[in-house]
């Protein structure tokens, strides 16, 4: 297992300092031509995470540069539901910051799962490299982290054939509510140029030391086996 776990004190510190090395990547594509890709979540950390993106002085540099949206997953309810992850960013932070309606590309949470999921991996698809496989090659995803392990929709316990799904996206029914949701799967996270996990909040000590094991089965453990480097920010204390 490779990772880099980097320590914070509290979920402020963390949503700060994560903002503030993605504006610093961000600053070092500012000359290319090349359209850069990026998956958003949902959950507390990332509403904390949007609002201190959106308070640094140079935040609207996304706007100024070929930066696309996408999500790792979301909800089944309409965008403008309080449990939509579209919603979150859209208010905190893609709005406020003025970013252009065709460079966001939402899972359409409204739709018939399936439906939903198989525009989202097209759309996905179209837009981003694609590896030898077929996967996309998102420059970054963000995740977050349940008191289970779960990153993005994708939760413990699920049978080895759906795991390990060739899909982009696909529909699941969650642990948790609300149940029906579209997530991307683990083949695109593994093909992903970076991921950076944001773990934080109480109850979540187990499941991270967990999932930072050899050997480790969570979902998060998962994506973790399967990547070269995945970077860990967290306020979780692990002793």
């Amino acid at each position: 297992m490779s990772y880099e776990l980097i320590k914070l004190r509290a979920p402020e510190e963390l949503a700060e300092e994560v903002s503030q090395q993605w504006l610093n990547e961000l600053r070092s594509i500012s000359a290319s031509e090349n359209l850069y890709c990026v998956a958003l979540s949902g959950g507390r950390i990332a509403r904390q995470f949007f609002a201190a993106f959106a308070r640094l002085p140079d935040a609207k540099v996304i706007t100024t540069q070929p930066i696309h949206f996408f999500w790792g997953d979301e909800r089944c309810v309409p965008p403008n539901n309080p449990e939509s992850n579209f919603g979150l960013a859209r208010d905190l932070f893609l709005t406020p910051l003025g970013v252009p309606d065709d460079r966001v590309h939402r899972i359409r949470g409204e739709e018939k799962t399936d439906f939903a999921a198989a525009e989202a991996e097209a759309e996905l698809c179209r837009i981003a490299s694609l590896d030898d496989e077929g996967q996309p090659q998102l420059d970054l995803i963000f995740l977050g982290m349940g008191e289970d392990g779960h990153v993005a929709s994708l939760f413990p316990g699920e049978p080895e054939e759906v795991s390990t799904s060739r899909a982009v996206y696909r529909s699941v029914v969650a642990s948790k509510p609300p149940p029906q949701r579209i997530t991307i799967g683990y083949p695109a996270l593994a093909a992903a140029r970076q991921v950076w996990v944001l773990a934080s909040g109480p109850g979540k000590e187990a499941a991270l030391r967990a999932s930072l094991k050899p050997g480790a089965t969570t979902p998060l453990a998962r994506v973790i086996g399967l990547r070269k480097n995945t970077r860990v920010f967290s306020d979780i204390p692990l002793g």
